[in-house]
């Protein structure tokens, strides 16, 4: 029995695992040893065009498969990343713009390539940045899905998150306690699963 593989089997795997992530609405662990199988396979398929060319012919046919196989390669790849950066940026948000909140849970570090953490380190600098010419005016973080109907709202404590500063003074958020708040101050905690609105 041979281990002869149709050019583009690889990438259609990894096409698969992107369309099982979605479906399964998780983030899946980052599938290195594919994506480096697809690269070498690449580099093979490159070598042959080179092997294949002769200057001043017509390109032969098995030239043009092989090409059409490259370039379908590049597309499932690039899928697949948009895709997990797409997830990334999905998770980032949901969480309200905290990321130590999702580095710091190893379940999901453990997925990620070190890309891929790198691209989330630069994605947070890049929104801290831009959030910092107007953050006295708007929370870009802050969630839109229900408009807030008051300026304060009555929080019940999850999990302790310590001392905050609000405009008011400091607050000290210890698990099991309520508070009326100004929703500006703590809507981030909100987000984050620290507090939730009574």
């Amino acid at each position: 029995m041979t281990d002869a593989r149709q050019y583009g089997e690889l990438a259609t795997q990894l096409l698969m695992e992107s369309r099982r992530s979605t479906q399964t609405d998780t983030l899946l662990k980052y599938n290195d040893s594919l994506v480096r199988s697809i690269i070498r396979e690449q580099r093979d398929m490159e070598k042959a065009i080179d092997a294949l060319a002769i200057e001043g012919a017509s390109p032969p046919p098995g030239m043009l498969i092989i090409q059409t196989a490259i370039n379908r390669n590049k597309r499932c790849l690039l899928a697949y990343h948009s895709h997990r950066v797409d997830r990334l940026r999905d998770m980032y948000w949901a969480v309200g713009g905290a990321l130590p909140h999702i580095l710091s849970n190893q379940d999901i570090r453990s997925k990620l390539s070190p890309h891929e953490v790198d691209y989330l380190r630069q994605y947070n600098a890049s929104v801290m940045e831009f959030r910092s010419e107007f953050s006295h005016e708007l929370d870009i973080t802050a969630g839109i899905t229900n408009p807030p109907k008051d300026l304060h709202v009555m929080v019940r404590v999850i999990r302790d998150c310590g001392v905050i500063q609000t405009e008011l003074g400091s607050i000290d958020f210890q698990k099991g306690q309520r508070f009326m708040v100004r929703r500006a101050d703590i809507e981030h905690l909100i987000v984050q699963g620290y507090l939730e609105e009574v």
